[in-house]
């Protein structure tokens, strides 16, 4: 894989977001993806990542009281190939660039996985949180070979 990461501005939902964040299993991400209209703006800043041609995943932040809540996809086919963390490593260095201290994520009890996204999440450096926030600090190395 040869991985490419490239920032949106503006961004606006498209097909590569609808199939890849709009056609990922119920409960993962807002509903409103599911239906959101092809150009519309969308909230937050926003990377894709492209193997060749094709997009394999997006990653997105919303920076709230100098913090960084991020979200991320890989299309289905590009699971398990490194495409979620090279994602996670890439906001991590947005989120520096940007002087925030944390980054962040919440994993819906709707999600079809959500144990085992937590246990992901983890992996990668992330701690639970009182009020169920996943929190690892800006910079801080992932340990995936812990």
């Amino acid at each position: 894989m040869s991985l490419r990461w490239i920032r949106e501005s503006p961004a606006r939902w498209d097909a590569g977001k609808a199939r890849i964040v709009g056609g990922a299993d119920v409960g993962i991400f807002d509903t409103r993806y599911r239906t959101m209209a092809e150009g519309k703006l969308v909230p937050g800043e926003w990377w894709r990542v492209e193997d060749g041609d094709e997009v394999v995943g997006y990653g997105w932040l919303d920076v709230v009281w100098g913090d960084a809540e991020i979200l991320l996809a890989a299309a289905p086919g590009a699971r398990g190939h490194g495409v979620g963390a090279y994602i996670l490593e890439r906001l991590d260095d947005e989120a520096r660039a940007q002087g925030l201290g944390y980054l962040y994520n919440m994993v819906r009890p709707t999600h079809p996985q959500a144990n085992r996204t937590t246990l992901w999440l983890e992996k990668h450096g992330f701690q639970a949180e009182q009020d169920g926030r996943l929190v690892r600090d800006v910079g801080r190395p992932s340990r995936r070979n812990a």
